[in-house]
């Protein structure tokens, strides 16, 4: 809580949430969620009671004006509303709606590349003497009219398409819809930070930057596109330009999607001097989900966390399989209490929080190219009809048991994963130790038991978690005397245990106020 070290940015003491703009609440009836239907759902996210979920943070995927060939990833004009969604004038009523709840919005940024209806490329496609021709990757057909390289895109295929009117290939990495930027080309960067600062100047508190990884292209030099190929070196000369700007603005956060090979390349996107951005993305899905692969990746991330750097933890998103469907109900209870309990700043996938599970998608109803369906339909509110999502048909189908798994229902039950992390989110927002103190691993004498202690001053929490489907005994033998349980993932025991005989039931963690 605020309370807690007022100095310290709200983005690390707080917790951020993801909502997938489309699937979220849609307020006029046409199956798709829209940004008035946030606004209708904020006192979820934070009324300021632990009836809510007290998030701080709340990142929108993208809402702008789109042609919609990779779910809203393929931008053709950054600077407004897509009508599905709503307008400028509703988005600045969701901000205003959103600060009074403490509530700081972040938006999506895709500067890899735009759609191919952007008027940025229909200008450059426009003819090879266009005076943007050179805001994209341009390149004339290899040997045999085959495209340059043999580079393939991110969906599969070519990396290049075929443009008739003028004769030459374009770069893409994602589909052929989204032609990649130039980023080399000043014009280009000087039209980006427009951007930003657009946003910033409309009072977002922060931006997720798209797929930051792709940005680098120092293959093209092989086929003589060395005025196109943005090297490493230059990428990140570029973030921490951005980082100037974002620090001419008070409590502004530069979130990074990541996915680099090693926690060593990861902590790179820190920057050298810690100014580039705060939160890179660590994606734990990449980690083997056990007791002793969790433990082994904590660890390294806190060695190689450069000095005065913060770490975060992302388990969930719209681009990878839900908690419940990757690891099973019992263990997306675990994984709460895990990502909740953790030093860093925690991020949560809309829905997660209910159990909600991938849904099969007919095919008839697919939407995505990439087969990304499943972890981004509806949330189910409550048991009426669409689940409380909507008053028509929903764009994607909700799930065969949202009449037990919703929000309604969960709210009502004491011990319902909803509640667990409700409770969750609560203990740690009132308690130093477990929003910013540090991180300890202890040894055990389970394998499959994975625990640490979280520690403030005289504060400290034992967190032990249970990774497999038995009974476990826990001895911890450097820790002495006993402690309390104030939460268990089942939320139906506390009270007073010895630290030589803990008993965890199957896939069960235990929250444990030490020094009682």
């Amino acid at each position: 809580m605020s309370r807690h070290n007022k100095n310290v940015p709200w983005w690390q003491k707080g917790i951020i949430y993801q909502v997938y703009l489309p699937s979220f609440m849609d307020s006029n009836g046409d199956g798709i969620g829209d940004l008035e239907g946030i606004t209708q759902k904020l006192d979820y996210l934070n009324n300021g009671t632990r009836q809510s979920l007290l998030v701080d943070g709340l990142w929108i995927t993208p809402f702008y004006p789109s042609p919609w060939a990779d779910g809203g990833y393929d931008v053709s004009d950054y600077t407004d509303v897509d009508p599905l969604f709503g307008s400028l004038e509703i988005f600045d009523h969701l901000r205003m709606k959103s600060d009074k709840r403490g509530i700081h919005l972040i938006v999506d940024l895709v500067l890899n590349h735009t759609s191919s209806q952007h008027p940025w490329f229909l200008e450059s496609r426009s003819s090879k003497m266009s005076q943007k021709r050179d805001w994209y990757i341009w390149q004339d057909a290899g040997p045999d009219a085959q495209p340059p390289s043999d580079h393939t895109s991110h969906f599969g295929g070519p990396a290049w398409a075929m443009d008739e009117v003028t004769g030459q290939y374009y770069y893409h990495k994602y589909l052929a819809e989204q032609p990649d930027l130039n980023l080399r080309n000043p014009e280009v960067r000087d039209a980006i930070f427009q951007i930003i600062r657009f946003w910033l100047d409309r009072g977002v508190y922060g931006s997720r930057f798209d797929v930051v990884q792709d940005m680098v292209k120092e293959h093209l030099k092989e086929i003589g596109l060395e005025r196109c190929a943005l090297t490493r070196d230059e990428m990140h000369e570029m973030f921490r330009e951005v980082r100037i700007m974002f620090e001419q603005y008070k409590d502004r956060v530069m979130i990074a999607e990541v996915y680099p090979p090693n926690i060593h390349d990861w902590v790179q996107y820190f920057g050298t001097n810690l100014d580039e951005f705060h939160i890179p993305f660590n994606f734990l899905p990449n980690t083997t989900w056990s007791a002793q692969g969790l433990r082994s990746t904590v660890e390294e991330i806190e060695r190689e966390l450069p000095k005065g750097a913060w770490p975060n933890y992302v388990l969930g998103s719209h681009d990878i399989p839900r908690l419940a469907t990757q690891y099973g109900p019992d263990q997306a209870r675990l994984a709460a209490m895990f990502l909740l309990t953790l030093r860093g700043t925690p991020f949560l996938y809309y829905g997660d929080e209910i159990g909600m599970r991938n849904v099969d998608i007919p095919a008839d109803r697919v939407r995505d190219v990439s087969g990304r369906d499943p972890e981004r339909t509806p949330m189910q509110w409550d048991s009426s009809v669409n689940a409380g999502f909507t008053r028509g048909e929903p764009w994607l189908p909700i799930s065969y048991d949202y009449q037990k798994v919703n929000v309604a229902k969960q709210a009502r039950e004491p011990r319902s994963i909803l509640s667990l992390y409700r409770n969750l989110i609560w203990f740690r927002k009132q308690h130093a130790a477990l929003c910013l103190g540090d991180y300890s691993s202890l040894d055990v004498n389970n394998l499959d038991i994975f625990a640490y202690i979280r520690h403030s001053g005289r504060q400290k929490f034992l967190v032990a978690l249970n990774f497999s489907g038995e009974e476990n005994l826990v001895r911890f033998d450097s820790l002495k005397g006993s402690g309390y349980i104030v939460l268990s993932t089942e939320l139906d025991r506390n009270g007073q245990v010895n630290f030589d005989n803990l008993i965890l039931r199957p896939h069960e963690g235990c929250l444990i106020q030490m020094g009682q």
